[in-house]
């Protein structure tokens, strides 16, 4: 497989690195960032699981699978063993009038800097992760994020109150109007955002899918991306998606497209990617799908990768 499609991440992060700005941000943690920036990647070369820092696959799977059933609570989640929306619903129940365990205020940054503040806040999220899994009540009312996007994708509600599966909609389009140029999933909802609805607004807001020749292609837009810690993990995830849909639809995979608004690296995160971009892309592994099974019904048992050989993992802090 060839490793073309890594070198095209790696050139953006140096792009970043080279020409990108500092900006304040919502976290209060610092950003260079750049404005609008595109890449492309040939999912017939390799399936893009980069290979210059490991990327635990089944989190990025278990997350993506959680948005096509249009969940929105963690402790699905929490069942496959994936902590990665874990400090939006801990911030939610920390922040709440129920909470009246120690301080955890900015708990994000001072875990950072302050072992024995950490060692508490570690407890304490060990503690929520546990209540989630075991308490219904306490996890439908601190588990659920709101309406993020397993909610947008599959349970859009309209002025009338109706609910609406893009998701299933727009396969049934592809499947019945390939060239139709309105396969759109949209997950900014505006009145959501105002309203606070969700624990993060969505970061990528839309994506578009594209028949040509047999092959199906998919066009991401992301509003903003944590290009270390998030890139990596949106890129594959859309990726497997494009192979979920195409298999539902009788298609090949044709390109990923990958477009971002505003690109950043946190300020905390630069030498992780000098770290990173110092080493040298291995080829990337094999997507394969062991299930005939509808893309509503697939399950983490059904996917696996074949022939990743990554570097180490490079730990980086995550922006709440």
């Amino acid at each position: 497989m060839k490793k073309g499609s890594e070198q095209t991440y790696l050139d953006f992060l140096q792009h970043i690195l080279d020409n990108g700005v500092k900006k304040e941000d919502r976290t209060g943690t610092g950003t260079l960032s750049v404005f609008g920036y595109q890449m492309r990647f040939d999912l017939a070369e390799g399936f893009p699981l980069f290979t210059t820092k490991r990327t635990p696959f089944r989190l990025i799977a278990s997350e993506l699978l959680w948005f096509i059933k249009g969940d929105t609570n963690i402790r699905y989640l929490l069942q496959n063993n994936n902590h990665i929306w874990d400090e939006w619903a801990f911030k939610k129940w920390v922040e709440s009038d129920e909470y009246t365990g120690p301080d955890m205020t900015n708990f994000g940054h001072r875990c950072l800097v302050d072992e024995a503040f950490n060692a508490q806040y570690q407890k304490e999220l060990n503690d929520f992760c546990e209540r989630v899994l075991t308490d219904d009540d306490f996890a439908n009312k601190y588990g659920d994020l709101g309406n993020v996007y397993g909610k947008q994708w599959r349970r859009w509600t309209d002025s009338q109150g109706n609910e609406i599966d893009q998701l299933a909609d727009v396969i049934e389009q592809i499947k019945n109007n390939p060239d139709s140029r309105r396969l759109i999933v949209n997950a900014w909802n505006p009145e959501d955002v105002v309203s606070s609805k969700a624990a993060l607004p969505p970061c990528h807001v839309m994506f578009q899918f594209y028949v040509a020749n047999g092959k199906l292609s998919c066009h991401l837009l992301q509003r903003s991306a944590d290009s270390f810690l998030g890139s990596n993990f949106n890129i594959p995830s859309y990726a497997l998606l494009t192979h979920l849909v195409a298999k539902e639809c009788g298609l090949e995979v044709g390109e990923f497209v990958y477009s971002i608004s505003d690109a950043h690296i946190y300020s905390n995160h630069i030498e992780q990617v000098k770290e990173q971009l110092s080493r040298t892309p291995r080829d990337l592994p094999t997507l394969r799908i062991t299930s005939d099974a509808s893309i509503f019904a697939i399950e983490m048992e059904d996917l696996t990768i074949e022939g990743y050989d990554p570097h180490p993992s490079i730990k980086a802090p995550i922006a709440v």
